[in-house]
């Protein structure tokens, strides 16, 4: 049995859609200003590392950065419901801009929305 990782194209795929998720991050007004200028290519590295890892490819996140503890790990940043839908609103981007079978499309937004869900850490 193969894993999600390898039904969408592994490493490709997942590089894929993190670089469309970014050019939208890069012009969006509530998004673009969690992320320093200096570390743009390090937080979608992290983002695909993770991803990959998670949707059973190649533990390299694990390895760099440890357990992945997203709600520690994004503590710090301020997120509403209204940078939850913008994060939602670019990763819909991106997941369109992707090819892939529906029914894996599906998955993967069912966990997208969960994750972005279990983020919001502020009132709006």
């Amino acid at each position: 049995m193969s894993t999600f990782y390898e039904q969408v194209g592994g490493e490709k795929f997942f590089a894929d859609l993190v670089s469309q998720f970014y050019a939208v991050v890069a012009t969006d007004p509530i998004l673009r200003p969690m992320y320093p200028e200096t570390d743009m290519k390090g937080a979608a590295q992290r983002l695909q590392w993770f991803l990959e890892q998670y949707w059973g490819g190649p533990r390299t996140y694990q390895e760099n950065r440890g357990h992945p503890r997203l709600r520690m790990r994004h503590a710090e940043f301020p997120i509403t419901q209204a940078a939850r839908d913008a994060w939602l609103n670019a990763m819909h981007q991106a997941v369109n801009g992707v090819e892939m079978d529906a029914a894996l499309k599906a998955e993967l937004w069912i966990y997208l929305e969960l994750a972005a869900n279990s983020l919001v850490n502020q009132p709006d």
